[in-house]
């Protein structure tokens, strides 16, 4: 009887350093929003990924900052909840900014991890000369147990990097299907696909701290689907920039996530998207919980 692995990988790391550029690059597929915003993944996103008869199931947390509002502090919570349960603790770093105040301290956090690793992403960017040292200096702050030097944009370094943390897997039974999939919700994902068209296209005018929620999706007759999803934002003024003049921005913005949906879905659809201003947003537990995280009063 051949043995089967199963473990988790906690995926951790700075704001902007790719941990969700390379979650959708070993899933083949989007799994995470990447945009110009940093905080743009606020809940652990799970993907499993089978390499050979390894079971790898990815928990790609959201970014590690110092936390300042409730939404902070529960995506910062729910970081570090992915950590206490993980088989395997991946770290990225942005090689191209090096060992940051930030960086120094989330190895602190997790120097302790049995099975520590870590990628230097965007060597493709960074100058040569700088990333021995790095590595050096990574192997005196924290006992890790390989340091990969990767491109998560072009997928260099990554199939070496996951046959390594395959290797780390426990002895288990499936803890999934054995297949390749993600376990977010469909209209968590449906949302997370209208975020990213927001910050795609009113990156630089617009705060990050808006909520896309879908509403609901009905099947018509004819197989395709409505999508009601509601964009929430904190003030009259962010809605008359997601709204744009004459309603093109917001015209501009559901386009694009009606595209991107049916090409990832490959079914027809309609998106409807509705502008709410409720500025006490953020402290409403409905907005947390349809995120998958936990709203503490």
């Amino acid at each position: 009887m051949t043995k089967t692995y199963s473990g988790f990988i906690a995926i951790v790391g700075p704001t902007n350093a790719g941990k969700s550029t390379l979650m959708n690059q070993i899933m083949g597929r989007k799994v995470s929003i990447v945009s110009h915003k940093v905080q743009t993944t606020r809940t652990n996103l799970r993907a499993i990924k089978m390499v050979g008869a390894r079971q790898l199931i990815f928990v790609d947390t959201p970014g590690i900052f110092r936390p300042a509002r409730r939404l902070d502090r529960a995506m910062v919570g729910a970081a570090m909840d992915a950590l206490a349960d993980a088989d395997a603790i991946l770290l990225i770093i942005d090689a191209t900014k090096g060992l940051t105040d930030t960086v120094r301290g989330l190895i602190e956090k997790i120097r302790d991890h049995k099975n520590l690793f870590v990628a230097l992403n965007k060597t493709d960017a960074a100058k040569k000369p700088e990333l021995l040292p790095i590595a050096a200096e990574l192997n005196n702050l924290a006992p890790f147990r390989e340091i990969f030097m990767i491109s998560a944009m072009k997928n260099d370094g990554v199939t070496e990097m996951l046959n390594s943390l395959a290797d780390v897997m426990p002895e288990s039974p499936y803890l999934f299907e054995a297949q390749d999939a993600t376990d977010v919700p469909d209209n968590l994902y449906l949302a997370e696909l209208t975020r990213e068209k927001i910050y795609r296209f009113i990156h630089q005018e617009l705060p990050y701290h808006i909520n896309v929620v879908t509403e609901h999706v009905d099947v018509d007759n004819e197989g395709v689907l409505d999508i009601y999803q509601k964009i929430v934002v904190a003030s009259e003024g962010h809605k008359k920039i997601v709204v744009g003049r004459g309603g093109a921005q917001l015209k501009k913005i559901g386009t694009a996530a009606r595209h991107d949906i049916q090409d990832q879905w490959g079914v027809n659809a309609r998106l409807h998207l509705f502008v709410r201003v409720e500025e006490n947003w953020e402290d409403m537990a409905e907005n947390y919980t349809d995120q998958g995280l936990e709203f503490k009063k």
